[in-house]
């Protein structure tokens, strides 16, 4: 099997079945974002308690790309220290602009390399990342 086609499975399965899709009850960090461009909205909602990214949900509708990216998200920085997923957004903001980044933290994420191809997709990809940039500056 080609690498292309094993990160399409990989985008495909997240987008058909994706991580932390719901919602909180209770009081958590909300951050709403849209992607005007291309119509892509997610709402994240994050679950912080002593520095550390507890929890992560989204809900939201796009495209597979943005989908896709926000499943990975939280499933990657679930139990990470809030530096740890600032680092992690960084890193995944280098593997969009074509550089060579691993993820040992959480390989799948590297099936999204592939977009920096196409530039107009790149803000689907990264919409969940800033979300949740957003989301830790917000709840500091």
């Amino acid at each position: 099997m080609q690498l292309d086609d094993l990160y399409r499975r990989v985008i495909m399965d997240h987008y058909k079945n994706p991580r932390n899709r719901g919602r909180f009850e209770d009081d958590v960090v909300t951050v709403d974002l849209n992607n005007p461009t291309c119509g892509d909205r997610i709402s994240l909602q994050l679950k912080t308690k002593d520095g550390m990214v507890e929890d992560a949900r989204f809900t939201g509708e796009g495209c597979s790309i943005s989908m896709s990216s926000a499943s990975m998200m939280t499933e990657a920085v679930k139990g990470k220290t809030i530096d740890q997923a600032l680092d992690m957004a960084s890193r995944f903001s280098s593997l969009m602009k074509g550089e060579a980044v691993e993820f040992d933290d959480y390989e799948e994420l590297e099936a999204l390399s592939g977009v920096n191809k196409f530039p107009a997709r790149i803000k689907c990809a990264t919409l969940a990342w800033n979300a949740l940039r957003k989301g830790i500056d917000e709840d500091k």
